[in-house]
């Protein structure tokens, strides 16, 4: 406790006035600065955020102030107040990478909360181990604690510092990837399955980069890595082969471009629009709000119906019955003037109305139309102009006949 007493005395200095004011004008200064430079940018920005105090920039510029009036004002007296403000500007400057860069990477994620609340905990608890002197007893018994690996022991401060510098690379590697994506794939890349593939690519290379990177720091042998290399091609060749196949099956996808964000197919019977394209399935969802996760191999291997490829418009057909006594041309034309009165329906090429089938029942016709629009739906539609034919049909007399059976009495 010898660095918290003298830290307590110093802080009791009659000259601790002159250490306040510099402080002060430190975070002004970052203040100001912050608030100028964040002009023009938008509010998803990691540098500045909604507000200059949620950025990553103010925390730096004070850092880095108060870093340089600390070995100033050392010259002249002894350092209390700035010496505190360092390691809490510094956990601050920490929470606003971590919280920044989760929020513009899984805005729509119910994790993100819980993992910003364990961040700002474990930076605070840093900066006040820190500020009191203990943080370098608590590492020391830290690195005393030893367990078992293998062939090799390895203590608990080697295990949390390789979990902390592997999360500081994921997060370094999602902000690099997403300012890539957003600088540069937006600009120069009009194609949004591209754009994808693209940023897939650029990220899975970044984290392969970082994790070597990360073992190399930690003390890993990476020439081990050749043994783990061989056994994960084994295990792609026997264990993970769908799984193989899937990821291969979305980069195929992406790369050939026969699907496309925002397509309306149908894989499987299920029919939908593709909301996006993940390197092992793809996601579909229904009109109907229903979604489907639909593996990429299926979509290579098994036949796949995209109505959005060359030509938007759908045939859509309405069967209807009615008394064997009808007159047909007159029922073909109220079926056609049904389906033509409706917004929806395209008049070139114009409504059909055909006699389908002789039926037990009645005459059966079978009238086709076509729409342009299909992703709005065909439920409603069908609806729409089979109202219109009952009214045309009933104010016309003719009857829609219900079932019917003859039956014949032998005596």
């Amino acid at each position: 406790m010898t660095e918290l007493q003298n830290l307590l005395h110093d802080l009791g200095g009659a000259r601790v006035w002159v250490e306040v004011l510099v402080l002060l004008a430190c975070v002004a200064l970052a203040y100001g600065v912050a608030r100028y430079a964040r002009r023009g940018h938008s509010a998803d920005s990691v540098w500045f955020g909604r507000h200059v105090f949620d950025g990553l920039l103010f925390p730096v510029l004070a850092l880095v102030l108060i870093y340089a009036a600390r070995h100033g004002v050392a010259q002249v007296q002894p350092v209390a107040v700035l010496k505190v403000a360092l390691p809490i500007f510094m956990s601050l400057a920490a929470i606003r990478l971590f919280v920044q860069v989760l929020r513009s990477s899984f805005p729509l994620s119910s994790s993100v909360q819980l993992i910003e609340s364990f961040i700002s905990w474990l930076a605070w608890g840093a900066a006040v181990l820190w500020i009191t002197g203990l943080l370098p007893a608590v590492l020391e018994e830290l690195d005393a604690i030893h367990f078992p690996f293998g062939k090799s022991r390895i203590s608990v401060r080697t295990l949390l510092d390789g979990v902390l510098s592997s999360g500081v690379m994921l997060v370094v590697v999602l902000w690099i990837s997403a300012t890539i994506e957003r600088r540069i794939l937006r600009e120069k890349v009009g194609d949004l399955s591209m754009r994808k593939v693209a940023a897939n690519a650029i990220r899975a290379a970044l984290l392969l980069l970082g994790l070597l990177f990360v073992l190399s720091a930690v003390g890993v042998d990476l020439t081990a890595l050749s043994v783990l290399g061989g056994a994960l091609g084994v295990g792609l060749g026997f264990g993970l082969q769908k799984l193989a196949a899937n990821y291969v099956s979305g980069f195929v996808i992406l790369l050939e471009r026969s699907l496309r964000i925002g397509d309306l197919v149908r894989v499987d019977g299920f029919e939908g629009v593709v909301t996006d394209i993940k390197t092992r399935y793809t996601l579909i969802r229904a009109l109907n709000g229903r979604e489907s996760v639909v593996p990429n191999e299926m979509i290579i291997t098994q036949r796949v119906e995209n109505l959005s490829t060359s030509d938007p418009r759908v045939q859509v057909s309405v069967n209807v019955a009615v008394a064997y006594d009808s007159d047909v041309e007159r029922v073909r034309q109220i079926l056609c003037d049904a389906a033509t009165l409706n917004g929806r329906v395209l008049k070139d090429p114009a409504p059909a109305a055909y006699l389908a089938n002789f039926g037990a029942d009645g005459l059966e016709f079978t009238l086709s139309f076509w729409i342009r629009d299909p992703e709005n739906g065909q439920l409603a539609l069908r609806s729409e102009v089979n109202l219109a034919v009952l009214q045309g049909l009933r104010g016309a007399g003719i009857e829609i006949p219900y079932p019917q059976r003859v039956v014949h009495m032998k005596t």
